[in-house]
């Protein structure tokens, strides 16, 4: 039987000199079916989350060089979410190398969204950890690298390019809905949701609920990689 970690190793390009690092961040908390018997990724997660927003913010700030934190800001929420690093994780067949319980996996752990996003972050730092940024930077290069060049193209219209693109991709029309409204009268923000057919969910905010749904169009766009041009 082949090793899942060596061929997720092989997949992402990088083989770590930890093994008990790359073992720690496969591991979820329902191994051993909740006994303390291995050390889970929930510590390498938290660091893999604050590398990851790192790395982020800086591939933005020299992509957009002109571009106000007003306009980074949903750019960067987007790239980091946990539906982003869930669709990453998926990329990478991830979820095949996963060790947990055998009531999480029966219960399709393997592929749930927040424990994909989870062990995605925590492969992060597990990477940063054991070959420092060079290492963590090709692993990024790889898997964020079309998704941030696909908003180098920023569309006049973000409403109206999901739409054309969901109708050639053959979904249902974009929905919105919003969920929130927050702040005083007098400068209210709007959180809205969008859903594409079966594709889970981005968000956006603003202060008017047109601006909330441009950036949750946006949002969504950036974490498919879809190349608006």
């Amino acid at each position: 039987m082949s090793n899942p970690i060596k061929a997720l190793e092989q997949r992402i390009g990088y083989t770590f000199t930890d093994r008990e690092l790359i073992e720690r961040a496969l591991t979820h908390s329902s191994f051993g079916e909740g006994r303390k018997t291995a050390r889970n990724y929930e510590r390498l997660e938290f660091l893999g989350d604050r590398v990851l927003g790192l790395m982020t913010a800086e591939a933005l700030f020299r992509m957009f060089e002109g571009a106000d934190e007003g306009a980074l800001a949903p750019r960067l929420n987007a790239l980091v979410r946990k539906e982003t690093c869930a669709d990453v994780a998926r990329a990478a067949e991830l979820g095949k190398a996963l060790r947990m319980g055998r009531s999480e996996e029966t219960g399709g752990g393997r592929n749930k969204t927040s424990i994909l996003g989870d062990a995605c972050e925590s492969l992060i730092a597990a990477i940063y950890l054991d070959g420092g940024r060079e290492a963590v930077q090709v692993f990024y290069d790889k898997y964020w690298g079309p998704k941030i060049e696909a908003l180098r193209h920023k569309p006049k219209d973000a409403k109206s390019a999901l739409q054309e693109w969901a109708a050639k991709a053959g979904h249902t029309p974009p929905k919105y809905r919003l969920t929130e409204r927050s702040g005083p009268d007098h400068r209210p923000i709007f959180t809205v949701e969008v859903t594409v057919g079966s594709l889970d969910a981005a968000e956006g905010e603003g202060r008017s609920k047109q601006m909330a749904e441009r950036e949750a169009a946006e949002a969504l766009m950036a974490r498919e990689g879809v190349d608006v041009r």
